[in-house]
């Protein structure tokens, strides 16, 4: 059985939720499965239960269908660094910052470690889903390519292309990615599934018949919008979220940081129809909140520096509502930050706090990164951690504040019922892991009804 690349014609198509959807159908059809990208840019990041750490978007696709995470799964990984560098994570390990231009200049020595991942993969799944990156004919990048051609031409995968509607040219960007192909990887193009289509589809049947009879590329469906609301894979996602309700009697604001990460924090909030999930863009704004949460961030020192300039440090320290601060946040909160090895910052930076919290955190090369089931504030959570800085606690609880380094602390029922109880009496909560199983399979079932599954399964069969 071949496996099969997702390829977009262009960035932000829809390649990760169409190829979660693919993964899950196909393991609902029986086939061992696993999810794969070789590349992935991303600051919201997860620790396998293999260890080491992922992008998002693979750990969501392997967890929808019960599939025990590893790096195999996203061999690497770049995140935010210092200036024009980036962090890069290699076999879920973290090797230190790379300037970009080095990065593109060395990235054939990364060539085996992709190629080593997804044939182990071949070896014990039916079939690999492997997410491109991009539009896979970006002429001036194709021979430095890791996820997309390199991926398609050393395993002769079949290839679906994702061509998004809504944002118009949707036929240039079709024709145009099939006709730049390789000659090989046309051949293995099963057909293309056109994304976010809003309205009335019949009124897409003549495109369907231009796709089909002019360009030669059968369409495999056309997939009506709706929003997933999980797995977002970066901070652009997150906010163009639809909440069940925008009138929740509990307001609740992220602080949006420049280099803001783990986004998927808040996903249990966007589902939540008692809260009204907000960004804060401005230190004014957090009087309008009523629980103020200070994220993740990949850039600690620099996003501190940035709430210092635009007024956030007085705003909190006047605010009266309830503080939750995670991560790099939590670690804002503290009278100082050290980076003797300028692992965050310039080597032997100092800079203060907020203050809130005694003591001081130091940023080690050596990163915990770490997952399990925590007893925070009164509560099990299932979570995990990323983090270079150290403080000796893992958590922190005072009046009218939460910090913690772990991640997925709102994924906790009786954490939410605890926080938003405080604010509201009459809060009920619900049970964020019984909607996010019906809303993947019912995500899962909005493709299948649009696409046709059973044509790339024969294909992939050829």
């Amino acid at each position: 059985m071949h496996s099969l690349s997702i390829f977009g014609t262009s960035s932000d198509a829809g390649k990760s939720t169409l190829a979660f959807a693919l993964t899950y159908l196909l393991h609902e059809r029986g086939f061992k499965v696993a999810p794969f990208k070789a590349q992935n840019v991303s600051n919201n990041s997860r620790v396998c239960d293999g260890g080491g750490e992922i992008a998002q978007a693979q750990y969501f696709a392997a967890e929808s269908i019960g599939l025990a995470t590893r790096s195999d799964f996203n061999p690497v990984l770049l995140k935010s660094g210092r200036g024009s560098s980036a962090s890069l994570i290699v076999d879920g390990e973290a090797v230190g910052e790379k300037e970009v231009r080095d990065y593109y200049r060395e990235i054939g020595n990364l060539r085996p470690v992709v190629t080593e991942a997804f044939a182990r993969l071949q070896q014990e799944f039916d079939c690999v889903v492997a997410e491109g990156a991009g539009s896979p004919v970006e002429l001036n990048l194709m021979a430095q390519d890791l996820s997309n051609i390199a991926i398609a031409e050393s395993f002769n995968t079949k290839i679906v292309l994702v061509a998004d509607i809504e944002r118009g040219g949707v036929f240039a960007s079709i024709w145009g990615v099939y006709n730049l192909l390789p000659e090989q990887l046309r051949k293995n193009v099963i057909g293309v599934i056109v994304n976010k289509f809003r309205g009335d589809i019949t009124l897409f049947d003549d495109g369907r018949a231009i796709i089909e009879e002019r360009f030669g590329i059968p369409v495999l469906g056309v997939v009506p919008w709706r929003p997933l609301n999980l797995g977002f894979e970066d901070s652009q996602s997150l906010e163009q979220y639809v909440q069940r309700s925008q009138h929740g009697a509990i307001r609740a604001g992220v602080i949006r940081l420049p280099h803001i990460s783990n986004y998927t924090d808040f996903e249990p909030l966007v589902a939540d129809d008692e809260v009204h999930l907000g960004f804060i863009r401005s230190a004014a704004a957090l009087a309008e909140y009523d629980v103020v949460i200070l994220p993740g961030t990949k850039r600690t020192v620099a996003d501190l520096e940035w709430l210092r300039e635009h007024g956030f440090e007085a705003a909190l320290q006047a605010y009266r509502g309830i503080v939750v601060a995670i991560c790099g946040g939590y670690e804002m909160m503290f009278e100082r930050l050290r980076d003797p090895e300028g692992v965050e910052a310039e080597a032997g930076c100092v800079v203060n706090g907020f203050g809130r919290l005694e003591g001081e955190v130091v940023f080690e090369k050596e990163k915990t990164v770490a997952k399990g089931t925590y007893d925070l504030f009164g509560v099990q959570v299932e979570g995990y951690e990323i983090h270079h800085g150290q403080c000796g606690r893992i958590a922190v609880e005072g009046e009218g504040f939460y910090g913690t380094f772990v991640h997925g602390l709102f994924d906790s029922d009786a954490f939410r019922k605890k926080l938003f109880s405080a604010v509201d009496s009459r809060y009920r909560g619900y049970d964020f892991a019984t909607y996010k199983a019906e809303t993947i399979a019912a995500f899962a079932a909005h493709v299948e009804a649009a696409v046709d599954v059973d044509a790339i399964v024969e294909a992939l069969r050829e």
